[in-house]
């Protein structure tokens, strides 16, 4: 039919044989999943460190997840007791695909809460920031893109009882490894369901309208900037400065450079540009001013920029 479809994986294996080319071993997907990336991102946001998320937590691990998509690359990995993952130099960064919330993270938390429930309105901003500048094809979960608050719980209607006997147990033994103490929602009750459907009137709150904004202007930059696009690795450079909580990321395209820096931390902080002319591209602080910086600029508590350098 001429139509082109593209195959990702849906994987937590960091294997990146999935994504290569058969010609070089691989399996010749288009891309796959990080799950890496999303619990990176989550631990620094969230500051939780229990189940899976034992794994993660460390500053340095988000600035690996940027420059190489996956942080377990043959590390030892304490949840799995085994050594987990391959390097993932090989791949470029369109072969992987990244995200702050998906149906598995949030519906696999015992009250499926959403992150909008978890962390601050500035820190959702960040979030929706490092997914959408990130060298990495971006997937949005239904509703973040206002800040639904709505949660997303595990919902099920298996017609055997003793299947869905046995997922609620297995559910409560999963739970047992965050430390969870709720009782967990009963999957097979109707009302689990009613209770995970979109409030598409938060759109119409201050709230909504200001995040939705910042998701339409991030989209629109990268459609627009081609570096920022994914795409091979070369002209990418991720520096991680774990005492300042900063990530900057410069990236090269055929006539333009743009320089990405995001401010973790709950302080301000002062970075230097790179050498040549810049200008703010963005700025979620200033949407309408675009002026000239210094060679040295201050960045807000949790807060991003992004500059741009003309090559000609």
């Amino acid at each position: 039919t001429g139509v082109r479809r593209a195959i990702i994986a849906e994987s937590d294996l960091n294997d990146t044989r999935l994504a290569l080319p058969a010609r070089e071993g691989g399996l010749g997907m288009d891309a796959q999943w990080s799950d890496d990336f999303h619990h990176a991102l989550h631990t620094v946001l969230t500051g939780e460190r229990s189940g899976y998320y034992e794994d993660f937590g460390t500053f340095q691990q988000l600035g690996k997840a940027f420059s190489e998509g996956f942080v377990y690359t043959w590390e030892w990995s304490r949840h799995r007791r085994r050594m987990h993952g391959s390097p993932s130099w090989r791949l470029d960064t369109s072969a992987f695909v990244v995200c702050a919330q998906n149906h598995d993270q949030v519906g696999n938390r015992m009250m499926g809460d959403r992150l909008s429930s978890l962390v601050s309105r500035r820190r959702l901003k960040m979030a929706a920031a490092a997914v959408l500048l990130s060298p990495y094809i971006p997937l949005l979960f239904m509703g973040e893109e206002y800040g639904e608050t709505g949660p997303f719980l595990y919902f099920t209607s298996h017609g055997d009882k003793g299947l869905a006997e046995a997922v609620r147990e297995g559910r409560k033994r999963e739970f047992s490894a965050f430390g969870w103490k709720e009782e967990p929602p009963d999957p097979q009750d109707e009302n689990t369901f009613s209770r995970c459907r979109l409030d598409w009137g938060r759109t119409a709150s201050p709230e909504g309208r200001e995040l939705l904004a910042l998701y339409k202007a991030l989209i629109a930059l990268r459609k627009h900037e081609p570096s920022l696009r994914p795409g091979p690795r070369e002209g990418m450079v991720v520096r991680c400065a774990e005492d300042k909580a900063t990530i900057s990321l410069f990236r090269k395209g055929s006539s333009s450079a743009t320089f990405t820096i995001f401010n973790f931390s709950d302080k301000p902080v002062s970075r230097g540009l790179p050498p040549g002319n810049w200008t703010t591209l963005f700025d979620p602080d200033a949407p309408y001013a675009a002026p000239s910086p210094a060679a040295e600029i201050e960045l807000p508590p949790e807060s991003f920029r992004v500059y741009r350098r003309t090559e000609r």
